[in-house]
């Protein structure tokens, strides 16, 4: 039996809703999700195997125009994964006019000679004029192997979208084994998760400033031992992070551990520790410590 394989891109600016389409893809949790723009720092991958066929899907940052050390990075590993596609999903919000960061990306990727997807996320809360307006107005400049309006949260059209990327399997041996969902170690998916609750919980409160790294990740006979820092740029963010009496760390603990128990399949023993390092999004050793940055 011959063996296929398509290496698959999801790009876009920040919160149209890329980490949600690649989980919803994967049937799995890879990727984390927030609110907050620029939420996914590192390009992520994700695993679909059906018998002959492998689909591994690239989930990169969104696009934005760096401010910091940490948004150059990010925005290095957008350019690296498109590279290594073969297929580049470009996701949309049809209820946002494409900013610079978009336009010339999209440039680019029409540059590249590589299949291009258009997929217009969120048709579930956008007006279908505008829908309908908004791909009549990109197709014009731009030029895309298909056109798939969609909802990542409800579903909508993502049987559309698997018959469409099935179209660019390319015989080859497969990259993974037919049981691997993710190529992200435990240790990163738990500091991911610790992330988004801290993320999910302080709202407005703290801005992007939050890294976690896991400093033990022991497998015992019973329970899994995870102690994770928490690193924040500002000594105001500390106290909101752990709150009154510690109410709010015990609350992120509490909804990161509950989610690391489903996706590890195990009992966990949750340890957060929180500190702080000023304008650690500017300082190439911290972002190389904290597993951003070139190594």
């Amino acid at each position: 039996m011959e063996t296929k394989s398509v290496f698959i891109m999801i790009s876009g600016r920040p919160n149209v809703g890329k980490s949600t389409l690649i989980n919803s893809l994967v049937g799995q949790k890879v990727a984390i999700v927030s609110k907050k723009p620029q939420t996914t720092r590192n390009r992520i991958t994700g695993i679909v195997t059906e018998g002959e066929n492998q689909f591994v899907f690239i989930d990169t940052p969104g696009l934005h125009k760096p401010k910091n050390l940490l948004g150059e990075y990010m925005m290095k590993s957008v350019g690296v994964a498109s590279e290594d596609a073969d297929v580049i999903m470009f996701v949309v919000d049809a209820s946002v006019p494409l900013n610079n960061s978009e336009r010339k990306a999209l440039e680019n990727y029409s540059k590249s000679g590589k299949r291009r997807i258009l997929i217009i996320n969120k048709v579930d809360i956008t007006d279908k004029t505008e829908i309908l307006k908004y791909i009549t107005e990109i197709s014009s400049k731009y030029d895309f192997d298909s056109i798939i309006p969609i909802s990542a949260l409800t579903g909508d059209g993502i049987g559309i979208v698997w018959e469409e990327i099935k179209k660019y399997l390319i015989p080859s041996p497969h990259f993974f084994p037919a049981d691997q969902y993710t190529d992200q170690p435990e240790k990163n998916i738990a500091s991911e998760i610790i992330r988004e609750k801290a993320l999910r919980l302080t709202e407005d409160e703290i801005p992007h400033g939050i890294a976690v790294t896991i400093e033990e990740f022991t497998e015992k006979k019973e329970v899994i031992v995870i102690r994770a820092e928490m690193y924040l740029e500002r000594q105001a963010h500390k106290k909101i992070i752990i709150g009154k009496n510690g109410e709010m760390l015990k609350k992120i603990g509490t909804y990161a551990r509950e989610d690391l128990e489903k996706i590890l399949g195990a009992r966990i023993y949750l340890d957060i520790w929180v500190k702080v390092r000023e304008n650690w999004r500017d300082q190439p050793t911290y972002l190389t410590g904290l597993g951003y940055g070139e190594k």
